[in-house]
C-alpha cells in the first residue's frame, strides 16, 4: 500500500496538518506504518505538486506556520481509482509463527511461558480494540473493519489456547 493513498484517504474524511497525519497512522489498526515525519511530508509535497491536494499556511504566533492540507477534486478521484483497483491478498509476518517454527530446539517450559505471555497481550489487545469501537462508532464500513480486526485477535487467541493445551498432552 502506497503511503500517499493513505494520506489522500485520511484527507478525504477532514484537511489535516502532517502532525495530525501521523497520529492518524499511529492510532490506526489498519495502516501499520511505523515510517518517520520525514516520508508522510516527502509524500504530501509529491502530493501538492500531482494537484492531488492543495496547503493552505497558516501563520502562528511565536511559532513556525502551520500546513493543513485539504483533497483536491483530483485527489478524490485518484483516490476512487485506487480503491477501485482489487488488492493482493495480505501478506502477513507473524512473529510467533516465526519463533515456533524452531521452538521445538527450546525447553517446554520457555515455550509454554512464552505463550502465556503472548495470549494475555491478546486478550488485552482485543479488550483495547473492543473499548475503541464502542466509543469511536464510526460508519458502517468502519464498523465492519473493526469486527474483522477483533475476529483476527479472537482467532489468534483461540489457536493459541489450543496449541498450549495439545502441547501440555
Amino acid at each position: 500500500m502506497s503511503i500517499k493513498f493513505a494520506l489522500l484517504g485520511f484527507l478525504s474524511e477532514t484537511p489535516l496538518t502532517g502532525y495530525d497525519l501521523k497520529k492518524k497512522f499511529s492510532a490506526s489498526e489498519i495502516f501499520h506504518w511505523s515510517g518517520n515525519n520525514n516520508q508522510i511530508y516527502r509524500a504530501l509535497v509529491e502530493l501538492h505538486d500531482e494537484g492531488l491536494v492543495s496547503v493552505d499556511v497558516q501563520q502562528q504566533a511565536n511559532k513556525p506556520p502551520r500546513k493543513v492540507y485539504t483533497i483536491t477534486e483530483a485527489g478524490r478521484a485518484a483516490l476512487r481509482a485506487w480503491i477501485g483497483v482489487t488488492p493482493e491478498p495480505p501478506q502477513i509476518q507473524h512473529a510467533l509463527l516465526e519463533k515456533l517454527t524452531w521452538a521445538d530446539q527450546s525447553e517446554p517450559e520457555l515455550i509454554s511461558a512464552m505463550l502465556t505471555s503472548y495470549a494475555e497481550d491478546l486478550r488485552v489487545y482485543l479488550l483495547m480494540l473492543r473499548e475503541r469501537e464502542q466509543r469511536n462508532g464510526g460508519t458502517p464500513l468502519q464498523r465492519r473493519i473493526a469486527e474483522h480486526w477483533q475476529s483476527f485477535y479472537q482467532s489468534e487467541l483461540d489457536w493459541v489456547s489450543t496449541l498450549r493445551h495439545s502441547l501440555e498432552r
